[in-house]
């Protein structure tokens, strides 16, 4: 084979790069495509801002074999704003592995960065990503920046089953009005401050996100008296973002079959088979005054309740390991998908990794 060009896309690779995107899968208990259909730069958009695509281009052709995407955004470090980078997305056609295209994506990576400095980038990899863990952070060639893992993180998918009441108590939940979104804004920064990379929102990110499938209407307030105590939305990115189930492996792949045989005697969804679409939407945003168990359980129900009301099958969440509100989960049927969190950083940069205090991470897996 000959060897590929690496440089930025354009417009025009959009179709190449969907198809990267449906005939690489994920791997993991449960092996899964992460397609953008019908327009992959329009999922990029909720990753943050200036989203640069860089690809491995087959020469000679249209054919795109390799990818990742760079992007900036600011986020809570320590309680204090800071602009860091997201690189995500990262994808090598399984014929063009172990042709240094990494090596020199991360070359063309640092000529960005050197252009647009950061003090570091989040990624995150999953914990069954074996070989991207031996790559990235194991084996780390010279030129590489340096892969520091910061957070045990967990992305729960929670079975959306049976309404369920909701709870009664001084708790109050509404939807928002747009007319509601300062008071929702300063609400997210104040308590986001307590975690580590929480999105710091403005009334811009919201009016940009809106054409994004987050709208005030998905957004819900509890309140305790006249205080807001949380806020939670469910952000559907389905026209935009799909997940595709591929295979299953080890228990799921025999329990599986089991389980949907069943399901619908308990009252509960069907797991999709391989070649289906997940039917699913984000918790996020997804916020607690004061780490409030009984507050963070009432949104979760009422976020669960009207996910079924818009025939969604899956609700996901994610929290660090340590984070306390993780224990609400238990209450519900689901599967978590393990990863780590990383601080890449370029020599020379702040070493922030070494920085963060013990706040748990919070990083919103709706704009990854």
């Amino acid at each position: 084979m000959t060897r590929p060009e690496i440089e930025f896309a354009a417009h025009e690779d959009d179709a190449a790069i969907r198809s990267l995107l449906r005939r690489e899968p994920m791997p993991g208990r449960i092996s899964v495509t992460f397609e953008r259909e019908p327009d992959f730069w329009l999922g990029c958009k909720v990753t943050g801002d200036d989203c640069r695509i860089l690809v491995a281009r087959q020469a000679g052709s249209s054919e795109i074999v390799g990818l990742a995407c760079r992007s900036t955004r600011e986020v809570f470090i320590n309680g204090t704003v800071r602009r860091i980078g997201y690189l995500g997305q990262l994808r090598v056609d399984s014929r063009f592995r172990g042709q240094w295209l990494v090596s020199r994506g991360f070359a063309k990576l640092k000529q960005l960065h050197d252009t647009d400095p950061l003090p570091a980038y989040l990624v995150s990899i999953v914990d069954d990503n074996h070989e991207a863990t031996g790559v990235l952070v194991r084996h780390r060639r010279r030129g590489f920046p340096a892969f520091h893992a910061v957070a045990d993180f967990r992305t729960v998918a929670i079975l959306v089953n049976r309404a369920k009441p909701e709870f009664h108590s001084d708790i109050i939940i509404s939807p928002a009005h747009t007319n509601e979104l300062p008071d929702v804004i300063r609400f997210l920064n104040l308590h986001g401050a307590a975690r580590q990379f929480s999105s710091y929102w403005t009334e811009a990110a919201f009016a940009r996100l809106s054409s994004l499938g987050l709208n005030a209407g998905d957004l819900r307030i509890a309140r305790r008296g006249s205080q807001i105590v949380g806020i939670a939305g469910l952000w559907d990115q389905s026209s935009y973002k799909q997940t595709i189930v591929r295979a299953y492996s080890g228990w799921l792949k025999f329990m599986t079959p089991l389980y949907n045989k069943g399901a619908p005697l308990l009252g509960r969804r069907k797991l999709p088979r391989p070649g289906e679409k997940i039917k699913s939407a984000y918790a996020s945003p997804f916020c607690i005054a004061n780490n409030d168990l009984f507050v963070c359980r009432a949104l979760l129900r009422d976020l669960l309740n009207l996910a079924r009301s818009r025939g969604l099958h899956t609700l996901l969440i994610g929290f660090d390991a340590k984070d306390p509100l993780i224990s609400i989960t238990r209450d519900y049927s689901h599967i978590v998908y393990p990863s780590l969190i990383y601080l890449t950083e370029w020599p020379n940069g702040e070493s922030i990794h070494e920085q963060l205090d013990r706040r748990p991470a919070c990083v919103d897996i709706a704009t990854l």
